[in-house]
């Protein structure tokens, strides 16, 4: 019935949507985000136990190294990433010379590469023994000055390389979202490309800007691998003293409290920057964007821009990579190889797989726009992504060891045995901590895809009297089949990369690529981690080279 109080255009948008205040899937959804929330809940609630003496210890000798390095990381690489991002994207997508299409999708694949692999490839090139030194110096240690690529600025330009591709894509979706009569206008005043890009296109993508330098950030807190190898005592690194070294879960547990506060701050910032302002479009129809083309000396400052980085953060360390175990080890597979590989192919499936199933209902309860409850819990189950891998693992292992131990003493009361560490001595904990880290990942990714599903099947679907559940299952689940592929290859692949998680919570026996090529590194054995190393970085460039062919399609005729 039209209502003649109401503008036509919000009845049809209120007619579009289900109008749900109750939904079957209320309870489930609430029971999943509960589960993925007690890892949470498990460190806040340690700062309640007493000390064991470990705490007191960090606090007045540790702590504060722990905390200045993780700013000062904080600080250069919140200033490399969005430089080299903003950058090398307003050049690939309104600029023309030559390799402009090809930089387009290649400046991702640092993406591909973990931190602690390019890590691992750098120390072995620019260390004193190293190739570069010895070859293209030619003197002895002590005679000359070289940068020392083991301490905090070395890591901080490392982790540059391999997380600007955040602030690059969402800045490179954001410039070609952009308005062109904006642009023109622009250029009707008289600006250069570069007055362009620094007065009118910038600010406009500002939003796009900081959530990538936001992610950089909360990557560069999580980080373990990078730092712990350079010698850099961060506060991830002193949480996983503290549960590996001293043994001690409640000094690690405080110590992911600071970890924790760092990264929601950083999230609720990022949140907040693009709450304070709108940036829209009036129209859905696009033009051509304009096109500086550059020629000469500009043309190759573009090429340098644009290929130093790509250089520096994929191809040079495959390259070391590749080399040192061509030549150190002569293409020789480690025994124990393929079970690493088995063991990282498994976790990442089954993570995969779990991952795409739940986030598809969370997805449905964000889509029940009707049910506030559901969308308000479906949003807190995207928390993970931002929490630091190794506060995961801690909270993870609390709650897990307290229900091991209250099963085995309950087993052993009633039947005289006892089953060990059934939940956190098993591959369990891990796919657990996989779960709450990544889940919102597969959420995002459905979320979006689910968007693109007009409403009116789910009318119809309800008139022929199918339930909600029954909608999910047999109409939307098929719709999103490429949707459901791209989470689960996203999740998978960032499975694969995780190392503080897999390092503080894998069975024994069951290492993976990740853990062994940062064993072996750490052994200084940097040939051997080479085969480890490349295959993550193999198993990485498919993925985010359709993110970035997905993005380039977001404006017709890129």
């Amino acid at each position: 019935m039209i209502d003649p109080a109401v503008p036509l255009h919000r009845q049809a948008k209120r007619h579009d949507e289900p109008r749900l205040r109750a939904c079957g899937l209320t309870w489930p959804i609430a029971l999943v985000v509960l589960v993925l929330l007690l890892p949470i809940v498990s460190v806040l609630g340690q700062l309640l136990l007493p000390d064991q003496g470990s705490w007191t210890h960090l606090r007045q000798t540790l702590l504060s190294d722990y905390i200045v390095n993780s700013l000062l990381l904080m600080a250069i690489v919140g200033i490399g990433v969005p430089v080299i991002g903003s950058g090398t994207a307003w050049l690939t997508t309104l600029c023309r010379f030559p390799g402009q299409g090809l930089f387009a999708w290649a400046l991702v694949l640092p993406l591909a590469v973990p931190g602690y692999v390019v890590a691992y490839a750098y120390t072995d090139f620019l260390d004193a023994a190293g190739p570069l030194q010895r070859a293209a110096l030619g003197w002895r240690y002590g005679d000359y000055w070289f940068p020392e690529i083991r301490s905090l600025s070395g890591a901080a330009a490392l982790l540059i390389l391999v997380l600007y591709p955040y602030v690059y894509l969402l800045a490179r979706a954001a410039f070609l979202q952009q308005s062109v009569c904006m642009l023109e206008v622009g250029r009707t005043l008289g600006y250069r490309p570069w007055s362009l890009f620094f007065e009118v296109a910038l600010p406009l993508a500002r939003p796009g800007i900081a959530a990538g330098t936001a992610l950089a950030l909360m990557e560069t807190l999580a980080d373990y691998g990078t730092v712990s190898f350079f010698g850099v005592q961060t506060l991830t690194t002193g949480i996983v003293r503290a549960f590996t070294s001293f043994g001690d879960k409640i000094a690690a547990a405080q110590l992911a409290v600071l970890l924790l506060v760092a990264a929601l701050a950083l999230l609720i910032l990022e949140r907040w920057s693009r709450s304070r302002k709108q940036f829209h479009h009036t129209t859905g129809r696009y033009s051509g964007l304009p096109q500086f083309r550059l020629t000469g000396a500009r043309a190759l400052l573009a090429l340098l821009a644009c290929g130093l980085p790509l250089a520096l953060g994929f191809l040079l360390p495959a390259v070391i990579l590749l080399w040192m175990w061509l030549d150190q080890s002569s293409g020789a597979v480690a025994p124990r190889f393929f079970v690493w590989a088995w063991n990282s192919f498994s976790l990442s499936a089954i993570t995969a797989l779990l991952a795409i199933a739940i986030g598809l209902l969370l997805a449905y309860g964000l889509r029940q726009r009707g049910n506030r409850l559901l969308a308000e819990l479906s949003r807190l189950a995207s928390m993970g992504y931002a929490i630091p891998g190794t506060v995961i693992a801690v909270g993870t292992i609390i709650p897990l060891t307290l229900f091991d131990r209250a099963l085995s003493s309950l087993l052993t009361d009633l039947f005289g045995y006892s089953d060990g560490l059934l939940l956190s001595g098993s591959i369990v904990a891990l796919v657990y901590a996989y779960l709450v880290r990544f889940l919102s990942i597969s959420l995002n990714t459905l979320d979006a895809s689910l968007t693109k599903i007009r409403y009116s099947l789910d009318e119809a679907a309800r008139t022929l009297g199918r339930s909600p559940t029954s909608i999910l299952a047999t109409v939307h689940a098929p719709l999103l089949k490429s949707g459901l592929a791209t989470a689960a290859l996203l999740v998978f692949v960032d499975v694969m990369k995780e190392l503080p998680a897999t390092l503080l919570l894998r069975p024994f026996n069951r290492d993976t690529l990740a853990v062994q090529a940062h064993n072996m590194a750490s052994d200084e054995r940097l040939a051997d981690a080479g085969l480890p190393s490349l295959t993550i970085v193999a198993v990485g460039i498919l993925p985010v080279i359709l993110l970035s062919r997905a993005i380039a399609r977001g404006r017709p005729g890129v």
